[in-house]
């Protein structure tokens, strides 16, 4: 699916597991039917989805199950990043097997690097699958950025696009000015920073917080596209609201936490990352109420 376009809200969705740490599948294929009826696309295994935490094999079979269980309907945009390129590689061609519509990879993480490994990084990712292909731009988690310099020469070697977590809305616009093709896809890759994307003309917003409350960031997408810029700006202020609940203890913790007050089975985090305890929990469920969510 070359000419795959994407565009609108993509939840970055988590993975449910047990307690044992391995990956429940009834959760995650109830998590999926819930989001479908809503969202543009999905983007599982990359940082909300804790594709870090979890050996290559898992990651496969994750893959596998999430586009099988898709079946289409809406774009799979599988994140395969890896801290190393071989890894990236068999992963990225592992998701092409499985059927997957795109692969997208976080810069290599842990170690830094300089602008001509990161470039000939995903150079071998790129050319390893027939694909489109999406760098991830997250410097806080992986201690590397994608510089305009590494997009441009990225672009012009056939790159599809890019999912800028940077949270610098300049950065975000700096890209934009570097690549030129009409074709490239500028995807935000946080909420927080969805109103000045659109106008900027971003294609999409990969929405943590789509993974609970998916029908509120769609209904911000709308009417923020279609330039109803006072209701945009309210909705744009809930869902910061939400980001500040999030944000009382790590994100992933309180997203399955969301999903529990919301009535929807998301599993548990995988440790290191632990379930909420009781005290998070109330202090969540207060938080929604008085932003009347729930």
């Amino acid at each position: 699916m070359n000419d795959l376009k994407v565009t609108g809200i993509i939840p970055p969705v988590i993975t449910p597991f047990d307690e044992n740490g391995e990956p429940d599948l009834d959760a995650y294929g109830r998590l999926l039917d819930f989001l479908l009826e809503h969202v543009h696309g999905i983007y599982p295994l990359g940082t909300y989805g804790s594709g870090p935490l979890m050996p290559k094999e898992m990651r496969i079979e994750l893959a596998e199950f999430v586009i099988k269980k898709v079946g289409g309907r809406v774009p799979v945009i599988m994140h395969i990043g890896s801290a190393d390129t071989n890894t990236a590689v068999e992963l990225a061609q592992a998701a092409e097997k499985a059927g997957a519509d795109a692969v997208a990879s976080i810069v290599p993480f842990y170690y830094g690097y300089d602008e001509h490994c990161l470039t000939e990084h995903f150079t071998r990712i790129l050319e390893s699958v027939d694909i489109p292909f999406y760098v991830y731009n997250n410097p806080g988690m992986g201690n590397n950025t994608i510089t305009p310099k590494i997009l441009t020469t990225l672009a012009e070697r056939g790159l599809k696009g890019i999912k800028d977590s940077s949270f610098d809305i300049l950065t975000f616009y700096a890209f934009m000015r570097a690549v030129k093709n009409e074709d490239f896809d500028f995807i935000i890759g946080t909420e927080a920073l969805l109103v000045p994307a659109v106008v900027a003309g971003a294609n999409g917003c990969v929405s943590g917080v789509a993974n609970t409350f998916p029908e509120l960031m769609v209904q911000l997408w709308n009417v923020a596209v279609a330039g109803e810029m006072d209701k945009a700006m309210e909705l744009q202020q809930k869902v910061n609201g939400i980001r500040e609940i999030m944000h009382l203890s790590n994100s992933i913790i309180s997203m399955h936490a969301m999903l529990q007050v919301r009535g929807i089975d998301g599993g548990i985090p995988r440790r290191p990352l632990l379930q909420a305890d009781d005290g998070l929990v109330a202090k969540i469920k207060d938080g929604l109420k008085a932003l009347q969510l729930i």
